[in-house]
């Protein structure tokens, strides 16, 4: 089998909040890069990236440039492809758009070769589970007012979910107080059962985090995420070090190496893998291994339709992000069911593309 052709296109979807109703966080659109990739077989793999704003035009033209690489190639041989591409890119660095390009396409690869043999991509990965826990995200974002917060909770609570996530850092002038009401505030909506998780997206210092997180410590969080900045490992591992609440934290971190660095430092206790910036299907599973030799469990980075296989094949595989901004994209996805996300029993990553969505929101440029 050889890779004969490619076609991608930028879809940009309206931007929405969908899980409980609340206002859309980010806008006025969720941009991406979908790709298909064909073979002379006749099998064709799905594959998606995006990076947004003023550069998704170039992120398309890297997909574009990148498959073109590709083309003659077996789809079989992830890692001969990816060993091609790095190499005619390897003055482009290991992050950036070269790595979010290269994901689309290892990405496909994985759709074909689970085509081809009949297996969903979870079975060919390993396959230890057909259903993983998830988590609701993007309904409790720092941006809206507390009351629009609590009731988006009590939603989610309503639809099933037995973990979600809030932000803290508010915008503007914010102060300790102010934090810890309101994450009071959305423990007492969702109950002590409820796994409710905290991203604070590098907008604290290590003072400000130990600080904080010791006062946050009666919330009894599941996790406290990116706390600091990403490339702060010893000052993550000083807040690992003095809180009791589990530090995540890797969404912002591209390729294997920079996730040996951070978990040799202890900068973190839940890994949480992008399988766009860790460069797709096939590097995921080599940090998620990693993570495994240092007995920790991972967690996934939005595109909870394909992180869902990963997850679930992964023996540390911990929960998936349920972000579903992707999910329109395609006809049918996997949907929470008491708190569970079920993996795709078709071959391949089981999605198919919406082809009316694609023509009403696409664009070559």
């Amino acid at each position: 089998m050889k890779i004969t052709h490619l076609a991608s296109r930028i879809v940009r979807l309206p931007a929405e909040e969908p899980l409980a109703g609340g206002p859309p966080p980010f806008g006025p659109t969720y941009d991406f890069v979908v790709l298909e990739l064909g073979t002379d077989d006749g099998v064709t793999g799905l594959g998606l990236t995006f990076f947004g704003g003023a550069l998704t035009g170039a992120l398309k033209a890297a997909v574009d440039a990148l498959g073109a690489l590709a083309l003659g190639m077996d789809p079989m041989r992830p890692e001969q492809v990816a060993e091609t591409l790095g190499a005619a890119a390897d003055s482009a660095g290991p992050g950036g758009i070269f790595t979010l390009a290269a994901a689309a396409i290892d990405i496909a690869l994985w759709d074909i070769r689970g085509k081809a043999l009949g297996l969903p991509v979870s079975t060919l990965l390993g396959g230890t589970r057909t259903a993983v826990p998830t988590y609701a995200s993007g309904a409790l974002m720092r941006m809206f007012p507390l009351e629009v917060m609590e009731r988006s909770a009590a939603r989610l609570v309503e639809r099933g979910f037995t973990q979600m996530k809030m932000q803290l850092a508010l915008p503007g002038r914010t102060t300790p107080a102010l934090e810890v009401e309101r994450a009071r505030a959305i423990r007492a909506v969702v109950g002590p059962d409820v796994d409710l998780m905290c991203d604070i997206n590098q907008r604290w210092d290590v003072r400000q985090a130990i600080s904080l997180g010791r006062r946050l410590e009666e919330v009894n969080f599941f996790w406290l995420e990116d706390v600091v900045a990403a490339d702060d490992y010893r000052g993550m591992a000083r807040v690992a070090e003095a809180l009791a609440t589990p530090l995540a934290g890797g969404e912002y971190v591209y390729g294997l190496a920079p996730f040996r660095h951070m978990l040799e430092a202890g900068a973190v206790d839940i890994p949480m893998i992008d399988v766009l910036r860790a460069g797709g299907i096939t590097a995921w599973m080599k940090i998620a291994a990693l993570a495994e030799a240092f007995n920790l469990p991972v967690v996934s980075h939005l595109l909870p339709e394909i992180h869902v296989h990963m997850v679930a094949a992964a023996p540390n595989g911990l929960t998936v992000e349920y972000m579903p901004w992707s999910c329109r994209l395609f006809r049918e996805v996997p949907v929470p069911q008491g708190g569970m996300l079920a993996v795709p029993a078709r071959p391949g990553l089981g999605l198919e593309f919406d082809r009316d969505v694609l023509e009403r929101y696409g664009t070559d440029g």
